[in-house]
Order: C-alpha cells, then structure tokens, then sequence
C-alpha cells in the first residue's frame, strides 16, 4: 500500500525501508511497554529484564499505535519532503488492514475474548473453556476493513490536497469510537479493568 502511494505521489520508494524500520521498533517498543505499565507494572518493575522478553507475549495495540506515531515523528524530521501529519495521513491507509489481519491473528489465538453469548454467530474457544462467546476480535477485523474502505475512498476523491491530518484523523475517530463500544463484549484483560463502568 504505502509502495503505491509513494509511486502516485512522486516519492523515492527507497525511503520506505527506514520508514520500515523506524515503525517496526516504534511498534515493539511502545506495544511492550504499554503491557508492561498498564497490565502488570507491580511485577515488572519488580523484575525490569522481563520487560524485554517479547518472546514471551505480552504485546498493548494502544502502546503499538503509540510507538508507532512517535516512529513516524522521528522519521519526518529527517525527511523534508514527508511531513509528519502527510505521513500518518498515508500510514493510516496501510494501518486499517494490518489491525484486521491482526485482529483475525488474535482470534486463531482466543485471544481478547467477548463475554458469554447466545447469538448464533458466538464462538466457542476451547482452548479456554466450553461457553459460547462474542467474536470480539472479528468485530474489531471487520471495523477496520469498513474503515479501509472509507479511507481508500477518502484518498481516492482528495489525494494530495486533502487537509492534512484528515485521513488519521479519520482513521482515529472511528478504529477508537468502535473499540469504545466493543469493550462492552470483552472481557477487561487486566486486573484494574474489573469494577469499572
């Protein structure tokens, strides 16, 4: 996606490695840290070197998403001609597929389950127990094909004279909003999760 986009718009297809690289270490970076601080911080910081073992689980999408606008902000500032809002505009297009193949990936490993359902369509995870349950993580694959398709739509009609943010901001206010309301079918992942409206 981004190859393409860099082709349409005249950029060197070069850059995109260290684009790569620069959200590759945003992304494991933030994701780690977000899990570390916000699912289980007693025990990290009682045991700092875990912090590194990826290899071991334990990655937060929002630390993800994090690492990765602060990925894109270092690169920009070395790239003259790849402003920051311009680059999450166009990162937010590659973005909404990678969160659903993400999302299905969580699913295959019943992983961020949905409450117990009675709807024909709910799931049953056996490698966790024998109830029914909410397709949590489909419902966030298919909210972010739906916003592919509304950003590549987007992107069609305005391309390079689109108000600068307005795809990522776009891209934000709808991937949040859904995931707002689909808490409400997951059971909370964390300890200071439960009790809370």
């Amino acid at each position: 996606i981004m190859t393409r986009i860099y082709i349409l718009e005249q950029k060197p297809v070069g850059d995109l490695s260290s684009l790569m690289n620069h959200m590759i270490i945003g992304t494991v970076t933030g994701a780690r840290l977000a899990h570390c601080l916000f699912y289980d911080p007693v025990y990290y910081f009682n045991h700092p070197f875990e912090i590194i073992k990826i290899w071991e689980g334990g990655l937060a999408s929002h630390g993800g998403a994090a690492g990765i606008i602060l990925g894109l902000w270092i690169y920009s500032r070395k790239k003259e001609n790849q402003p920051f809002l311009w680059l999450l505009d166009r990162i937010a297009l590659a973005a909404a597929p990678g969160g659903a193949l993400i999302r299905v990936g969580n699913f295959f490993n019943s992983e961020i389950l949905g409450y117990h359902s009675t709807l024909p369509w709910a799931v049953i995870f056996k490698r966790i127990d024998s109830f029914p349950r909410h397709p949590s993580q489909l419902y966030e694959s298919t909210v972010c094909l739906i916003t592919f398709c509304i950003l590549t739509g987007l992107y069609s009609k305005v391309k390079k004279h689109a108000a600068p943010g307005l795809l990522s901001g776009t891209f934000l206010t709808i991937i949040f909003s859904a995931r707002f309301f689909l808490e409400f079918l997951k059971v909370p992942q964390a300890a200071y999760n439960s009790g809370l409206g």
